[in-house]
């Protein structure tokens, strides 16, 4: 696995933590994070990308391919600053370039899986077809996660692209009945393992603090050491 892409069911749900950690548990290897889009940030403004290294460690390369300026989708933003979109070629190109050179290449999406990068409706789905990579769904814990996972993983599967497994994004330090529940059921749900928990404000963590943790919310195929499920 040298390309993931790591998706969702939503916003706001821990993509980016989700991926740092996932980076951090890659210690000692060379780890790239690409964010095809960043919308919502003014240039010089640290975005997911920079996160991710803040968090992961010194090993990763953080690489942002446009960025504009109105907290919207991709599409929407980009035509609305004047400015041109980010295209699924072009995300794949620079995915297959830093794969060249890195061990494992994170490509951390906008939204779900569907937002739309133009106006031709290209989404983050095409990108991962045009790599042939995997997706990591990223999946909040509450009520209602169920069926937006559902969801995800059928428009994966009817594009032909492969789940490699869902993350909770943040999972509550005292989790409710649903909560606990959805632990047993997300993976039903998604036809795929759960390979992952990451708690709720992992993202405050000092970064020496969130590194030396990241493996334990991961399951193995992520470079943690959690068991699935």
């Amino acid at each position: 696995m040298n390309i993931l892409v790591v998706s969702g069911t939503g916003t706001e749900i821990g993509k980016t933590i989700v991926t740092a950690a996932v980076a951090a548990a890659c210690a000692g290897h060379r780890v790239a994070v690409l964010k095809p889009a960043q919308t919502g940030l003014e240039p010089g403004e640290p975005g997911d990308a920079a996160e991710v290294a803040r968090l992961a460690g010194s090993h990763v390369t953080a690489v942002e391919l446009a960025r504009f300026p109105e907290p919207l989708a991709p599409a929407t933003a980009a035509r609305r600053a004047g400015m041109a979109p980010v295209r699924p070629y072009e995300i794949a190109a620079a995915a297959e370039k830093l794969a060249t050179d890195h061990d494992l290449v994170l490509v951390e999406g906008a939204g779900g899986l569907l937002v739309r990068f133009d106006d031709d409706g290209a989404t983050l789905a095409d990108a991962a077809r045009l790599l042939a990579a995997p997706v990591l769904v990223v999946t909040p814990a509450a009520l209602g996660t169920l069926n937006s996972t559902a969801l995800t993983s059928e428009a994966l599967r009817a594009r032909g692209l492969d789940c490699l497994g869902v993350v909770v994004g943040s999972m509550p330090a005292e989790p409710g009945l649903a909560e606990r529940c959805n632990l047993a059921d997300l993976p039903v749900a998604a036809g795929a393992p759960l390979l992952g928990v990451v708690p709720a404000g992992a993202g405050s963590l000092a970064p020496a603090d969130f590194r030396a943790r990241s493996a334990s919310w991961l399951a193995k195929p992520l470079g943690g050491n959690r068991l699935p499920g």
